[in-house]
């Protein structure tokens, strides 16, 4: 079966979800293709730190009722190196706030609020044509085979997908880092211990203490990349969090409950450039991977596909390709800044081994910032995110 549409979208991520909705604010039609099933979309549990111009853009785009009803607002952080605390002031540095609200709730919203076509659980996805007439081919969900004329393809479907693929690798220039170590993550039935998020450095290692609403709290501990879930019982996990976020503060205590999820993510920066070719553009994971250290994944995502619905409701409204020509270079210009302030933070926070040099200069790094308004402004004005494009 043969249908049309002017821009198919790969991917039912923020990214794609966001996008489609940019789109049909400004009249164009799309079609959004998503391998896995809803339940399994709305339920995987990612970032959960909002820079201000997300929020604003789903406001404007009348998807942030919830949101702004359960979400919890921070002026805040807090980084915490030699059993102190030290709090760096975001609003009253960058003048803007951080918005905590998880990003699985965020694509529930996008679902619900979207009336277009959707379609999941769809197999074999193959694109082709890609220079001059992008035809995206699949298979449904009840097994039939089907076939997606575009006008272009918005490649939103993540590190693992099929659109990155598709371009040529002669094409690509790949920038990769991993590093040595990765986040042990769980999400607990606890309270918070913090009003706001704490960046917790220890000679034990990182740890990081965030929250999902004033019942579920998020934390994170430096493991290992290769690091075996069956070595951290409960009883473990709950230790080593209370040995790095230890802190001088007697009256300070970690609340603890009963773990509902756990898992290990390795840490890595990944860019691909350009983030176009022919009439594929990437967005978000399909193009860059950035350490979750700086809050920034999700953020980055959106402000692509900003960029992205911006060029094309120009395309569509007076045949002006100028904006996709500059997609990739509009892009990348914040995917470079995010990097790297995503790198900073990793490697500020995070004890590489037994090297005292390295430790040396993390703790001056940690102490400059925290003393200094010049530093602490730069880092806030990063971690918020700078207005979209």
């Amino acid at each position: 079966m043969e249908t049309r549409t002017q821009v198919g979208i790969i991917g039912a991520g923020p990214a794609g979800l966001v996008l489609a909705h940019l789109l049909r604010a400004r009249g164009i039609d799309c079609v959004v293709l998503e391998r896995q099933s809803r339940s399994y979309v709305e339920a995987r549990i990612r970032a959960g730190v909002l820079e201000h111009g997300t929020v604003d853009l789903l406001t404007s785009l009348g998807l942030a009722d919830r949101l702004h009803r359960e979400r919890m607002v921070h002026h805040g952080i807090e980084l915490l190196f030699e059993r102190s605390a030290h709090r760096i002031p975001l609003t009253e540095l960058a003048g803007r706030e951080i918005t905590i609200y998880g990003q699985h709730e965020v694509v529930k919203d996008l679902i619900a609020a979207w009336g277009g076509p959707l379609h999941f659980s769809v197999s074999d996805v193959s694109l082709s044509d890609l220079s001059f007439a992008p035809t995206i081919s699949y298979v449904d969900a009840s097994g039939v085979s089907q076939v997606l004329r575009c006008d272009v393809i918005a490649g939103c479907d993540g590190f693992h997908g099929v659109s990155r693929a598709a371009i040529p690798a002669d094409v690509l220039r790949v920038h990769q880092r991993d590093y040595p170590h990765a986040w042990l993550g769980i999400l607990a039935q606890a309270p918070p211990s913090s009003e706001e998020l704490i960046y917790a450095h220890s000679p034990r290692g990182f740890a990081l203490h965030s929250m999902r609403s004033p019942t579920v709290t998020r934390m994170y501990l430096q493991v290992r990349p290769d690091e075996d879930l069956a070595e951290w019982p409960d009883e473990r996990i709950w230790a080593e969090l209370r040995a790095r976020l230890d802190r001088s503060d007697a009256g300070w205590s970690l609340a603890d409950g009963p773990i509902l999820e756990r898992s290990v993510a390795a840490m890595r920066s990944f860019v691909v450039s350009p983030m176009q070719y022919g009439r594929l553009f990437l967005a978000g994971d399909a193009a860059h991977i950035v350490p979750p250290t700086g809050a920034k994944g999700l953020n980055l995502a959106v402000a692509d596909v900003k960029v992205l619905a911006d060029a094309l409701s120009s395309f569509y409204a007076t045949g002006d390709s100028a904006g996709l020509d500059a997609y990739s270079e509009t892009c990348l210009r914040r995917v470079w800044r995010v990097q790297h302030f995503s790198w900073w933070m990793t490697s500020m926070l995070h004890p590489t081994g037994d090297d005292p040099f390295d430790l040396e200069l993390q703790l001056s790094q940690l102490r400059y910032v925290t003393s200094s308004r010049a530093a602490a402004t730069s880092l806030a004005e990063n971690y918020v995110g700078f207005p979209f494009p």
